[in-house]
Parts: C-alpha cells; structure tokens; sequence
C-alpha cells in the first residue's frame, strides 16, 4: 500500500471550524491521506515559521481555506507564501458557500469531494 499523502492546511485563525470540518474527511481508516496544520492563537515568532516550514516541506501540497478572513491573515500569507517557496502543489477552497474572496496567486474552487480528491490525486 502507498503511504498516506500529507497535506498541509493553511487557514486564518477565524476559519479554526472550517479546518476542523475539512480535516474531518480524513478521519476514516482507508483514507489515502492526512491533513496537518499550525493552528496557533499567539503572535507568530521565528519558531513558529520554522517549525511551519519544515511542515511543509513534508507536505505533499497545501490546501488554503479561502474566507474574507484571508485577507488580514499574516500567518496564513506566509504560509501560503512558504509553500510557493518550497514548490509545493497549492489548490485554494472557498470556506463558505457565500464567500467568493480571491487571494492572489491561488487557484480556489468550491468545496467539493472531487475538488479535493483530484488534487490530492495530483500531488
């Protein structure tokens, strides 16, 4: 058996119950893979960034959850600036059904099983 793809979830902090909902679809035992994060509420420090990046580097891609809350998100630009750096895979999912934020540099597209399977499929 392959082993578990690693994907990184980059998300600002108000959008904690969305990160929860999608690394909830990971839960089952035969899911072919795992979502991991750096959900912190305090100011980020220089060990932080380090500790997100080697994160990651072992990712095999990142998924950045898309809200009107993105925009004012330090952490999560860095993140997501962190994973263009590193070459990683990057695919940006709409939070919320009523919310159409762009971020710049980020193909987003809706919350989907299909949309998530076939880039993690991708990676």
């Amino acid at each position: 058996m392959a082993s578990k793809k690693v994907v990184f979830i980059a998300f600002a902090i108000e959008d904690e119950r969305q990160r929860d909902f999608l690394k909830g679809q990971s839960l089952s035992p035969r899911s072919p893979y795992e979502f991991i994060d750096m959900s912190v509420k305090h100011a980020y420090d220089k060990d932080w960034k380090t500790r997100v990046k080697t994160r990651i580097r072992r990712s095999d891609g990142v998924i950045v959850l898309v809200s009107k809350n993105s925009s004012s998100s330090s952490g999560q630009k860095w993140e997501i600036q962190c994973a263009k750096d590193e070459g990683k895979k990057v695919l940006g999912i709409w939070a919320y059904s009523d919310d159409r934020t762009n971020i710049v540099g980020v193909n987003t597209k809706v919350w989907s099983d299909i949309n998530i399977s076939n880039f993690i499929d991708s990676l």
